[in-house]
């Protein structure tokens, strides 16, 4: 028998934010506004090898555009990732972040814009709690902070805290130092519900930065309690790879350290995407994650940047940022098996867990030269009985593809809106796709919020799933068997 799992999250009420020395980031407040309605394009098949004009939307006929917002400085800078909350969708920016009203997805609005430079300000929340990564050295933890050296002693770097009780105005409550950091972080839920922590991923040391010395093998765990924020603080550091990890070759990247993580909390398990490794970790103990299983690819992936399960936990996704994300590796040039995703079937139990490689997935088309293109961050949708995901592209799109049979995966759906420039390369597209309670959130790096919706009969049971909160890194159980 199946059964849906509607997660649920506690209300959590933060007290002890009154104390003296809290920052206060600056908050401008947009007015609310109609979103700009796209007609659905024209439709056209998912073989098509057309590439589109600049700016010319096209799409497979069961995936379409219904709303989009443009950036507005000074949250002009580029988008990065998203988190969800009831009605809220929450939008990384290298200036900030966004607290949109999605209420109705048609039709989406601006509740507040909170400027606070530091990309790439990845982002995650929990109950009234907002979390922001920085990665770029600043003169200090504050939000009106300039770009300082790493070689500075005194330049900051990590996480920012931030109480989003009132989504109308955000305020700043506590940062926390990170080694080399904080390019990405994960949300992993305590035991109780007192405690969350976080999984600080950074990398690139050098020997030049006094606070990101090599080797740089590790990651940060930051405890928060979620009753008293200002407490949180890095409590431990576990070496992943004490024997260096991968030292590089060809076009494979030496690993120092890790990009993403992605936790499955209900199972007790992880996969980080690690620059040259792809590792499994048991993070039973959440504050001493333990790698069980690493595997590489010195053939065809040259940075590993992110992870996805499937819902039974028996199969994970990485996907390979092929050329940083910069560049146009969509092409024919390039060819099927680089800058794609792989994946991995997951066998046996407890420690003995392996992950074993079955094929790689990238989209079926190619794009112009112009068009940094590469796989990038997705989320699996909740389907009952398949393993179905969406991922962004960059400028090569959004695209929806059926992975249950691992050696076979294969593309159900797309939508691209064609080259920033058909003359020279301008970097851009979707950032971050993922699917939360009946529709697709898309956060362009240059083009802004885009919401889609899918009409697909392999999906229609995704509509029942309705989640209270969501950050993709911190991947839900949705179904029992």
């Amino acid at each position: 028998m199946i059964r849906l799992h509607m997660p649920r999250l506690r209300q959590l009420r933060i007290v002890g934010l009154a104390a003296t020395g809290l920052l206060v980031a600056s908050v401008l407040v947009a007015p609310a506004s109609n979103a700009q309605t796209v007609p659905q394009s024209a439709p056209v098949t998912a073989a098509a090898n057309t590439i589109p004009g600049v700016d010319e939307i096209v799409s497979s006929p069961n995936l379409r555009q219904i709303a989009n917002l443009p950036k507005v400085a000074p949250l002009d800078s580029t988008n990065s990732d998203i988190a969800f909350q009831g009605k809220y969708a929450f939008a990384g920016n290298y200036n900030g972040f966004v607290i949109y009203d999605i209420s109705r997805p048609s039709a989406p609005k601006v509740v507040s814009r909170v400027l606070c430079p530091g990309s790439q300000n990845d982002i995650s929340v929990h109950g009234d709690l907002l979390f922001l990564s920085t990665d770029s050295s600043r003169s200090d933890d504050s939000c009106n902070s300039t770009a300082q050296g790493a070689d500075v002693k005194g330049s900051w770097e990590g996480i920012k805290v931030f109480d989003i009780k009132n989504k109308a105005n955000p305020r700043y409550v506590k940062s926390v130092e990170t080694a080399c950091g904080s390019h990405t972080h994960t949300l992993v839920p305590g035991k109780s519900s007192k405690t969350v922590y976080l999984y600080v991923s950074s990398y690139s040391p050098r020997a030049e930065f006094p606070d990101c010395q090599p080797p740089h093998d590790s990651i940060s765990i930051i405890k928060v309690p979620v009753h008293k924020p200002t407490d949180a603080s890095v409590i431990a550091a576990p070496n992943l790879f004490p024997d260096g990890g991968f030292p590089g070759s060809g076009t494979g990247s030496a690993t120092t350290g890790c990009h993403d993580i992605t936790v499955y909390p209900a199972k007790d398990l992880a996969a980080g995407a690690c620059m040259g490794d792809g590792i499994l970790l048991d993070i039973k103990n959440r504050e001493a994650p333990r790698v069980i299983n690493r595997v590489r690819d010195t053939v065809n992936f040259a940075f590993w940047h992110s992870a996805t399960f499937n819902n039974k936990g028996t199969k994970v996704i990485f996907t390979d940022e092929l050329g940083g994300g910069g560049a146009a590796t969509c092409n024919e040039a390039i060819g099927p098996n680089r800058g794609a995703d792989a994946i991995y079937d997951i066998a046996g139990r407890g420690d003995a867990r392996t992950m074993h490689f079955r094929s790689y997935y990238k989209i079926p088309r190619n794009n112009a030269d112009t068009e940094n293109c590469v796989a990038h961050n997705g989320s699996l949708i909740p389907v009952l009985g398949r393993d179905i995901m969406v991922q962004a592209w960059y400028q090569g799109g959004i695209s929806v593809w059926d992975f249950t049979d691992s050696s076979n995966p294969k593309e159900i759906a797309f939508w691209e809106r064609g080259p920033l420039s058909a003359d020279q390369m301008v970097g851009g597209g979707t950032w971050s796709a993922y699917y939360y309670n009946g529709h697709i959130y898309s956060n362009d790096m240059v083009k802004g919020l885009d919401v889609l919706e899918l009409n697909d009969w392999r999906t229609w049971s995704a509509k029942l799933v309705k989640y209270k909160e969501l950050n993709v890194q911190t991947q839900p159980s949705y179904l029992s068997w």
